[in-house]
């Protein structure tokens, strides 16, 4: 057996400081806020998604980035995607910010509500938003983003399109050359965005041109393509694959959280075709039906998030705002009612709190969802056990039991979050319009 020399007393205090050293910066390294990269696709719904059982679209980046985190099972946002957005940016439901419609969700300002980038910014993050702006009103500068790139409408990809000639970049319009593609630039704008701010935490919020019409060949489109739909959707995935690349590259991978969601179900041209086991989703974009609301929610965060979950645990679109602040380790805004459930914590794989029902609304539709059933504004309760494929009606007899009660919890939810005291939509009950003779019944919010 070999025996070795004691080190000195003072040769041990140092080596007792240097370890406990490490082991508090490695400590603090855990702790540091992640940089936060939020990736929203437009129309684009889980039956579209390889990795959620998409029959007739093959997404291996999407996949890949499941694999290397949670892919959600049950996340839902408003059906259409002023409404959606609106609810992710604030973590408020539409009755709150009075964003019931596509029309609606231009009308609050700055000063009535916060949206994510100015909570970010308090605990040193640099924000930019790219891409898609919309519906939401003004323009992302006015609400805390430093760096911005937008353009005009949604679905926008090559100067031959009339909404296609020019973009902003910081306020500042810049024409679309013949031969650009406009979500390649978008990707490059991100890049760049995320090596210049490197070294600080950052936030962007990347509002994806992809699915949205008009449906135009992509680059990489084969001449005479008979599957431009599907040449799009194998474009955005690429996007994912090349913006993982680059976070590898410049070795923030397992600095920061990435997040891919979609902003609304399938759009209703699409949805037939969008099925999963041979099965199309019950309703599209626009429906309070699964296939409106339920979108593909990825988050990603190598060495802290595990890999290769799969969760039903309930989210809805209000939750990112919570979430992402604590992460940041942000405060809410004061004095306003934030709707959403921080799920920061199960993203720490730790056990957390979920939510037991989620809230969706559009127009003056709404309704409250557990895992296994719905009630709706009009008292309607729905068996959701075929769900995202089929919702049963529940009524008369077979009211008792399971049912009555889920009712009653449902019941008890949506009279404490009251929709109808809040801002009451003016439109045409599509969502997609607000009453142009009207104004909108604004109430105090709060």
């Amino acid at each position: 057996m070999a025996f070795f020399p004691m080190p000195s007393p003072r040769l041990f205090l140092l080596l007792s400081v240097f370890c406990w050293g490490g082991a508090l910066a490695g400590a603090g390294a855990a702790a540091a806020p992640p940089n936060i990269i939020f990736v929203l696709a437009d129309d684009y719904g889980t039956g579209e998604v390889g990795c959620y059982g998409a029959d007739h679209y093959v997404t291996p980046h999407l996949d890949a980035l499941a694999r290397s985190g949670t892919r959600y099972t049950q996340a839902f946002t408003a059906a259409l995607c002023g409404p959606s957005r609106a609810m992710i940016l604030s973590g408020r439901y539409p009755f709150r910010t009075g964003a019931t419609n596509q029309d609606a969700t231009g009308n609050f300002t700055p000063a009535q509500e916060t949206l994510m980038p100015a909570v970010l910014k308090t605990a040193g993050y640099a924000t930019a938003a790219i891409g898609k702006w919309g519906q939401l009103p003004q323009d992302p500068a006015a609400f805390g983003f430093d760096e911005t790139l937008q353009f005009k409408g949604s679905g926008v990809y090559w100067n031959t399109q009339a909404k296609g000639k020019e973009y902003l970049v910081n306020g500042a319009a810049r024409s679309l050359g013949d031969g650009e593609y406009l979500p390649d630039l978008m990707h490059q704008h991100a890049v760049n965005f995320i090596e210049k701010h490197r070294a600080q935490p950052f936030y962007l919020y990347y509002s994806l041109s992809h699915v949205h019409v008009d449906i135009l060949p992509t680059p990489d489109s084969a001449p005479g393509s008979k599957d431009l739909y599907g040449d799009n959707v194998a474009y955005l995935d690429k996007l994912i694959g090349k913006l993982v690349a680059e976070l590898e590259r410049l070795k923030l991978r397992e600095k920061t959280l990435l997040v891919f969601c979609g902003d609304n179900g399938t759009a209703k041209v699409r949805a037939a075709r969008a099925t999963r086991g041979g099965r199309p989703l019950l309703g599209s974009k626009g429906s309070m039906q699964e296939g409106g609301g339920l979108v593909p929610l990825i988050a990603s965060w190598p060495g802290t998030t595990a890999a290769g979950q799969v969760s039903a645990q309930l989210i809805d679109s209000s939750d990112f705002f919570p979430t992402f602040a604590e992460l940041a380790g942000a405060a809410l805004p004061a004095k306003k009612i934030v709707d959403g459930h921080s799920f920061a914590a199960q993203l720490r794989g730790e056990k957390g709190a979920p939510r037991a029902w989620i809230f969706n609304q559009l127009a003056r539709q709404w309704y409250v969802r557990e895992a296994g059933w719905k009630l709706d504004q009009a008292g309607q309760l729905f068996d959701m056990a075929e769900a995202p494929f089929a919702e049963r009606l529940v009524s008369g007899a077979a009211l008792a039991g399971p049912a009555a009660a889920a009712r009653d919890r449902l019941q008890a939810a949506l009279a404490r979050l009251n929709p109808a005291g809040g801002i009451l939509d003016n439109g045409d009950g599509t969502g997609r319009h607000a009453g142009r003779a009207e104004k909108p019944d604004r109430k105090p919010a709060k």
